[in-house]
């Protein structure tokens, strides 16, 4: 479930500043099939790989970081 949340936010944020995901993949240094298996909510990212998808998209990493559930 984390994971999906994590994973709309950083699609919906890579398609808002005009990456492809062969193009934002390559940026992040990681693999199109790595990203898509993020994306779907099928991989968490790990942290530093948060920084640098953050730092990427320039928004800060709490911008990225899916909202609190209540």
């Amino acid at each position: 479930m984390e994971a999906e949340k994590w994973g709309r936010r950083i699609r919906a944020y890579r398609k808002l500043k005009g990456y492809t995901q062969e193009g934002f993949a390559k940026q992040l240094g990681i693999s199109v099939s790595i990203l898509g298996e993020i994306e779907r909510g099928n991989r968490l990212p790990a942290g530093d790989l948060l920084v640098i998808i953050a730092r990427t998209l320039n928004i800060s990493l709490e911008e990225l970081t899916p909202p609190m559930e209540k």
